[in-house]
C-alpha cells in the first residue's frame, strides 16, 4: 500500500482511509469493532465531523488511550467563531483528546480569510496557537469555491469529492493543490454508492495524490478496503475500459445522496429518491421496486417547488427537475414490469 503526504502538514498516512460518517448508523459496539479492526488492518487516518451525530464519541470510545497511533480529522459547521469555539470543545471532549491532527471548516460557501469580517479565520489561528489544532483545513462541495481556496494559500488541506467521474477540472484542482503544497482529502470516492467496482476505484485514486476516505459501516466493506494492504491493485487496460463504460453512463447531474438537502417540507426522502435511477440499475433490487418505495417515490407528486433543497444542495443541482426526473423514469420502470 503506498504512503502519501497530505501536503505541508508532513503527515504520512497509508493511501488509504477511513470515513465516519456511516459510523453513526451503527451501535456503539459495532462502529468500535470496525474502527479498531480499521486500526488493526493499517488504516490510520479517521476522519469525523460535529455534524455527524455521534461518530466523534464513537471515534473517543474506540481509540482512547492510542492517540498517538492514529491522526483524526474533524470539521465544524459552524459560522461564528463563538460556534466554532463551543463545536471545538465539544468535539475534543467527544474524542476524549487534547487536540486534532486536522480541524476543517465544513462544507463552506466562501473562504474565510483573515480580516474578511466573520472572525472565522482568525477563530481557527487561535485554536492553532493553542495547540488545540495541529493544520488548519476546509471541505467544500463546489469547484468555484475549491479554486478560490486554493488559490489563497491560507490552508493546508482540501476535502473535496473525487472519484474516477470527476471532470478534467477537478483533476485540475487536485494538481493545483499538489503545486500548493496542499494536501487533498479525498470524499465521495464511491460517488454517493454508485461505484461498485472497489478495484477501480482504488486503482483510480492511486494514480493521483490524494487521500481517499472510505465511507465504511459494514465488516464486508471494511474487509474489502483492507484487502488493498496484502494485495496491490493497478489501473489495467480492463479497468480503464469499465472506468470509460461507467463514465459514459453516469456523467453529468446527478445526486450524491450526501443529504445535506433535507428535511424536505412536504416528507420527500430526497436524498434516495432522486437518485433511484441510477440505483435500481446499478443494484438491481425488488426491494426499490416494493410497495414502500413506490409510495416514496410517488410523493415526488406532492412537491411544492420551495426551492429549499435546491438552495441547500452542495453540488448546485435543480433538486426538484431531477426528482421529476427520477420519477419518470421510476414509473416507467415499474410499467415494464407490469407488462412482463
Amino acid at each position: 500500500m503506498k504512503e502519501l503526504v497530505l501536503g505541508k502538514t508532513g503527515i504520512t498516512t497509508p493511501q488509504n482511509a477511513f470515513g465516519a460518517l456511516p459510523v453513526q448508523r451503527v451501535d456503539m459496539q459495532m462502529a468500535v469493532r470496525l474502527l479498531r479492526k480499521a486500526y488493526e488492518g493499517g488504516m490510520t487516518f479517521f476522519d469525523t465531523a460535529r455534524a455527524y451525530s455521534d461518530s466523534e464519541e464513537k471515534l473517543g470510545e474506540a481509540f482512547y488511550g492510542m492517540r498517538d497511533k492514529i491522526f483524526i480529522s474533524s470539521k465544524t459547521m459552524a459560522r461564528t467563531p463563538e460556534k466554532f469555539r463551543e463545536d471545538l470543545e465539544t468535539t475534543l471532549r467527544n474524542l476524549r483528546t487534547d487536540h486534532l491532527d486536522i480541524y476543517q471548516f465544513h462544507c463552506v460557501q466562501q473562504c474565510y480569510r483573515p480580516g474578511d469580517g466573520t472572525g472565522m479565520y482568525e477563530a481557527m489561528l487561535e485554536a492553532k496557537r493553542q495547540g488545540k489544532i495541529l493544520h488548519i483545513g476546509i471541505t467544500a462541495h463546489l469547484i468555484d469555491v475549491a479554486e478560490e481556496i486554493v488559490a489563497s494559500g491560507l490552508y493546508e488541506t482540501l476535502q473535496f469529492p473525487f472519484s474516477y467521474l470527476s471532470s478534467e477540472r477537478e483533476i485540475r484542482l487536485v494538481r493545483d493543490t499538489e503545486k500548493a503544497g496542499m494536501g487533498f482529502i479525498a470524499m465521495k470516492g464511491l460517488a454517493g454508492g454508485l461505484l461498485t467496482n472497489c478495484d477501480a476505484c482504488m486503482a483510480f485514486m492511486q494514480q493521483y495524490p490524494v487521500l481517499p476516505i472510505w465511507g465504511i459501516q459494514r465488516e464486508k466493506e471494511l474487509e474489502q478496503w483492507l484487502s488493498y494492504f496484502s494485495r496491490e491493485v493497478r489501473m489495467t487496460d480492463e479497468l480503464s475500459r469499465f472506468i470509460e463504460e461507467d463514465r459514459t453512463k453516469l456523467m453529468g447531474d446527478f445526486c450524491r445522496g450526501c443529504g445535506y438537502c433535507k428535511p424536505c417540507t412536504v416528507g420527500i426522502e430526497i436524498n434516495d429518491c432522486a437518485r433511484m435511477s441510477q440505483l435500481i440499475r446499478r443494484a438491481p433490487s425488488e426491494n426499490f421496486l416494493s410497495e414502500e418505495w413506490q409510495m416514496k417515490m410517488a410523493k415526488i407528486a406532492e412537491c411544492v417547488d420551495c426551492g429549499i433543497c435546491k438552495q441547500r444542495c452542495p453540488y448546485g443541482l435543480d433538486t426538484p427537475a431531477l426528482l421529476r426526473k427520477n420519477l419518470e423514469d421510476y414509473q416507467e420502470i415499474l410499467a415494464g414490469r407490469a407488462k412482463i
